[in-house]
């Protein structure tokens, strides 16, 4: 028996049964190897491909590595995350999540993944205030303002979005039911073309981020109601929260996060944890995103997985309370 034992243990079989069982644990040390593939699931040009390019860019001189960002739009981000859901656990591919991969979970009855379950989370990477934007032209100069307006006119105030089920729709569709009035919803393609028609008096209001409507408001051509944020925003110091403006308790943020599929190796996980850590403290990435009225935010794997369930239950209920669903 004993001869048996040391004769397997010293055939090529058992050497080759060794090696294998060693390879994942050194190839997560020494990753990365070659290029990394960093999933924007919105068309180029939009706040989350900035926010990637930037990260992308730092993570790769870290790293050693090419980090490319691509593409893959569509269904409101759902498109991307299920590419990013059924890749390789390897490290090599990786999704930046939304805010919207939390509202999807329910808004959608076939989303195609669960944000729940077929991701590991890594880090957040940004997070900001939307802010309440209106056409110097309308009548609704406050917050209070547009909440009287609405009441006595049920319906006839709209509200633009940059689609179903984005956290531009549904900051609008908490503020109605926080503020007691229903707006009716005019979803577009889009922040541009939404924004083009709150300009024009098309649609009365819109929660669009900072970066898109800010630009408008210091041109004068959209005046800044509130901004959703707990506090006020560096990048937009004048302009009140939701609560100081008369709607307390309300608070609505879009973020940012960077997720691996589920499966990835520990080891993967918190080597790129690390690295992120280091680019997200760089003095010029923090000053690049305040610029357009987001906060790089770091987080431990841990605090990433507890932020975005917690998301995913928030508005599930303003999905659930809306009526909004997508077959």
């Amino acid at each position: 028996m004993y001869l048996a034992s040391k004769l397997l243990r010293t055939s090529p079989l058992w050497l080759c049964w060794s090696l294998l069982a060693v390879a994942p644990a050194a190839g997560a040390q020494d990753w990365p190897t070659r290029p990394i593939r960093m999933v924007v699931p919105y068309p180029p040009g939009g706040p989350t491909d900035i926010v990637a390019r930037v990260v992308g860019q730092k993570l790769s001189e870290r790293l050693g590595q090419t980090v490319v960002v691509d593409n893959r739009p569509g269904a409101g981000g759902n498109i991307g995350a299920d590419a990013v859901a059924k890749s390789a656990p390897d490290g090599y591919t990786m999704l930046v999540a939304t805010t919207a991969h939390a509202i999807n979970m329910t808004l959608f009855s076939k989303p195609g993944y669960n944000t729940r379950t077929d991701f590991a989370p890594v880090s957040m990477l940004t997070s900001g205030p939307l802010v309440l934007v209106t056409a110097p032209s309308t009548p609704a100069g406050s917050v209070a303002e547009l909440i009287a307006m609405a009441r006595a006119n049920p319906g006839k105030v709209t509200f633009a979005s940059s689609g179903n089920g984005q956290s531009t729709h549904l900051a609008a569709e908490l503020f109605d039911s926080m503020a007691g009035v229903r707006m009716t919803h005019v979803p577009y393609k889009g922040s541009a073309p939404a924004l083009t028609d709150v300009m024009a008096g098309q649609a009365t209001v819109m929660f669009d981020t900072m970066l898109s409507a800010m630009p408008f408001v210091r041109d004068g051509k959209l005046r800044a109601l509130a901004i959703t944020g707990a506090t006020r925003s560096p990048a937009a110091p004048d302009v009140p929260t939701m609560a100081q403006a008369g709607l307390p308790g309300y608070e609505a943020t879009a973020w940012n996060a960077l997720l691996v599929p589920a499966g990835t190796p520990a080891a993967v996980q918190s080597k790129l944890s690390e690295a992120l850590k280091a680019v997200l403290n760089q003095d010029d990435v923090r000053a690049r995103f305040a610029s357009q009225g987001f906060a790089a935010t770091w987080t431990s794997p841990a605090d990433t997985g507890q932020f975005i369930a917690r998301e995913i239950d928030k508005w599930g209920k303003v999905v659930k309370a809306s009526g909004a669903t997508i077959d």
